[in-house]
């Protein structure tokens, strides 16, 4: 049974009581989230139509010292909202045309979470969506099953070396997101599309390439490939690192698209350099498996979104 007191929903396990205090994550029991509103610039897939439903939570179980989003996850911005207004919330993003709800940073307050959606259950209808940093406790996610339909984790780092310094993680990191990673796979199953390429289940790994870490994201992607399938799991492969300017160069970033298709690696979502945060100029997909030619359907964006890049 997953709770606040003796916290131990991430692999911090700081043990804290978040009934009178703040965990490692900055937070106390109480939900806090920055904002709540349609999104157009998650991946494709996932933004199609009118948007995400993202509901952007407090707190953060990394440290990363790039992180785009640091007065959220590192400063604590945000709102205080009981679990009956969460769920309001989700209703509200649904009933605004929402093609999924889109949890941002919701460790800390998964079972705040599992009790809205709980409130909820016979009125939300779209998928949800778990949209995390990567570094999950495996019995967290399994308290998830059946509440998730799609999991959005990032796996940014093959070394611990890397990990530990650009994101405060103690050894072991690889191997505790790839575990969490499995456990997400083995709960939502193959990617599932509807007509129009709009994911309904699956896994999306995100990785970004990092400056100079070019043979780490190698490690990465041909670790990812011996632990999943081709068609068992998306990947999507960034380069927007923060600050813009200190981005990975493009021959770095080509050649870890090179090693995609190489390792056969066929449901790649692929960003043009110099894409912005919240959203891409131009796209790519290697789509040669039969189970990702919705992937590729996806990218048939409304105009209107390409504008407003």
């Amino acid at each position: 049974m997953i709770g606040y007191e003796k916290c131990e929903l991430c692999p911090r396990r700081c043990r804290v009581n978040r009934h009178v205090a703040v965990g490692f994550c900055g937070q106390s029991d109480k939900i806090r989230i920055a904002r709540a509103a349609l999104h157009l610039w998650e991946e494709p897939c996932i933004s199609i139509g009118n948007g995400s439903g993202a509901v952007f939570f407090s707190g953060c179980t990394l440290r990363c010292c790039f992180c785009q989003n640091h007065e959220i996850s590192h400063e604590g911005k945000g709102y205080t909202v009981s679990t009956d207004e969460l769920a309001e919330i989700f209703l509200r993003l649904q009933s605004e045309g929402a093609e999924n709800i889109n949890l941002v940073s919701p460790t800390p307050f998964v079972p705040s979470i599992i009790e809205a959606l709980n409130m909820v259950r016979d009125e939300l209808n779209i998928p949800v969506v778990y949209n995390c940093g990567g570094f999950e406790s495996v019995e967290t996610i399994r308290a998830l099953e059946g509440y998730v339909d799609i999991y959005l984790p990032d796996v940014k780092y093959f070394s611990d070396e890397y990990a530990e310094e650009y994101s405060g993680c103690a050894d072991g990191y690889f191997e505790t997101a790839i575990s969490a990673v499995r456990e997400m796979q083995k709960q939502v199953g193959k990617p599932r599309f509807d007509e129009n390429g709009k994911l309904l289940k699956g896994v999306i790994v995100r990785h970004m390439v990092l400056p100079t870490l070019r043979k780490d994201s190698m490690a990465v992607l041909k670790s990812l490939r011996e632990n999943f399938e081709p068609d068992e799991i998306l990947l999507s492969l960034m380069c927007q690192y923060v600050p813009m300017y200190r981005a990975t160069t493009k021959e770095k970033y080509k050649k870890s698209t090179v090693v995609c298709r190489r390792l056969n690696i066929t449901a790649c979502l692929i960003t043009s350099e110099g894409s912005g945060l919240m959203g891409t100029r131009r796209r790519e997909v290697l789509p040669t498996s039969a189970s990702c030619r919705s992937f590729l359907g996806a990218m048939n964006w409304r105009k209107e979104h390409e504008t407003r890049i």
